[in-house]
């Protein structure tokens, strides 16, 4: 439908789509629930001489993984009123130890990232399933869990929206930082807790449209075993970066998380359009700067994915194809579906506005004007000292990777590592790289790692 789409829909669109102990199901390889595998090294490691590396360490034996099957306490109702929130908010005061929380999108079929399911578990409180649309203001809940610690995964994910609810932690532990720093092979949160817990997660409801109303059972089955085994996830991540001297990493990196900023407005959004890389000349990236903006508008005002209001290959299509007409842009196969079909005529108004683009306001073929150091494949051919410091610093950083076990992604951010190497201080000793690496956002941690072991190596250079 054209119209906007309530904001409280009572069904999916029209794609695809307590405390106590866990209930656990008998182990039977007939579950379809694969062991974790063991442990291994950043891909990155790959990199480095075998010499680099330590003696081989005999893989431990496959973990029986049980599945997890039901919530301990039972499906709990989703909280919808002001009376039962207020229910909840007593009950998690009351509780004890860190809470675990979760929170559901729909991305893929609503515009933006908002929430459309907020799960807790606390010991004494049990599980709570909240519905933030009903009940969008959840700042008493927060309030009353001041400086108790909140065990997320993949934090960055949820935090944001989580905000909009008035949800500010005082404390994080992110279970899947913990197992990067870790160098666990696999961080998703159902490898995660198979590979610690020995436990199976389904994790076959992760990608549904959450705005649906009412919740399946099943989704809210999945939703409160999300939360399940958090904290159980957390106490044994802890004690294992604890005992490889990780420890105060994990907590600088939660820190950083939970104290994040919001991310700035991106430049030129509509680069991002996937295949955008064919698109040569000026003329044509117009083309799909005016469709990807009537798309994001059109996507905005139905509370709709934009990529199921038209998909970025219908874009790359349309300014390929440059049709003048809205026959000849519904004789491309892209736009050969009813929706595209239904609004034709609103597309080829984009194209036309541009194909008359007057020609001092085309957009930049090379792309818009930052700070950022070029593409590192550039380097060799514009600044060829800078190449070597690049060179040199990767050797670096990949061979703590190994060292350390932690991915290189970890270690450092690679914009920052480009841009020291780029732009690099007028001295390239352990103090003035200290210094471009902390005004860069790098924690304690990973400059007192990185430092001078990059002095070291830039100095092979001279």
């Amino acid at each position: 439908m054209d119209l906007e789409t309530p904001a409280y829909p009572v069904g999916p669109l029209d794609a695809p789509v307590g405390t106590g102990d866990v209930a656990r199901a008998p182990s039977d390889t007939s579950a379809g629930i694969e062991p974790a595998a063991p442990p291994a090294v950043a891909p990155a490691a790959a990199e480095v001489d075998d010499a680099a590396t330590t003696e081989p360490i005999e893989a431990p034996a496959a973990l029986e993984v049980v599945p997890l099957v039901e919530p301990a306490d039972g499906i709990p109702p989703v909280t919808v009123t002001l009376e039962a929130l207020a229910q909840v908010v007593a009950a998690f005061a009351a509780g004890t130890g860190p809470v675990a929380v979760d929170a559901e999108r729909a991305s893929g079929y609503r515009y933006g990232q908002a929430t459309y399911l907020v799960q807790l578990r606390r010991e004494g409180a049990g599980t709570a399933l909240i519905d933030p649309i009903a009940l969008p203001d959840l700042s008493s809940l927060s309030e009353a869990l001041v400086g108790v610690e909140w065990v997320l995964h993949a934090s960055s994910q949820d935090l944001p929206g989580l905000s909009e609810q008035g949800l500010f932690p005082s404390r994080v532990f992110d279970t899947e930082v913990g197992a990067r720093l870790l160098g666990l092979d696999r961080v998703g949160l159902g490898a995660v807790v198979a590979e610690l817990l020995g436990l199976g997660l389904a994790k076959e409801h992760s990608a549904v449209d959450w705005s649906t109303r009412p919740l399946p059972e099943d989704w809210l089955r999945y939703a409160a075993l999300d939360v399940e085994v958090l904290v159980e996830l957390r106490e044994v991540m802890a004690d294992r970066l604890a005992e490889a001297g990780k420890a105060e990493w994990a907590a600088q990196e939660f820190e950083a998380l939970r104290t994040a900023p919001p991310a700035p407005p991106r430049i030129d959004p509509w680069r991002r359009v996937s295949g955008l890389h064919v698109i040569r000349d000026a003329r044509r990236l117009a083309v799909v700067r005016e469709l990807w903006t009537t798309r994001d508008e059109n996507a905005r005002h139905r509370d709709i994915s934009p990529g199921r209001v038209l998909p970025d290959y219908a874009i790359v299509a349309a300014a390929q194809a440059m049709p003048r007409t809205v026959d000849q842009l519904t004789a491309l196969a892209a736009f050969s579906g009813k929706g595209a079909r239904r609004r034709a005529a609103l597309w080829q108004q984009a194209i036309d506005r541009g194909l008359t683009t007057p020609e001092g306001e085309l957009p930049s073929v090379r792309g818009p004007r930052t700070d950022a150091p070029p593409p590192p494949r550039a380097w060799a051919d514009r600044d060829p000292a800078a190449a070597a410091r690049l060179a040199a610093a990767r050797g670096v950083v990949t061979a703590l990777s190994v060292q350390h076990h932690i991915p290189v992604e970890n270690l450092l951010q690679p914009d920052l590592l480009r841009r020291l190497c780029w732009s690099p201080p007028a001295t390239l000793d352990t103090a003035a790289i200290t210094a471009v690496l902390t005004a860069g956002g790098a924690r304690p941690w990973q400059v007192e790692l990185l430092s001078a072991e990059l002095a070291d190596g830039f100095v092979t250079l001279k």
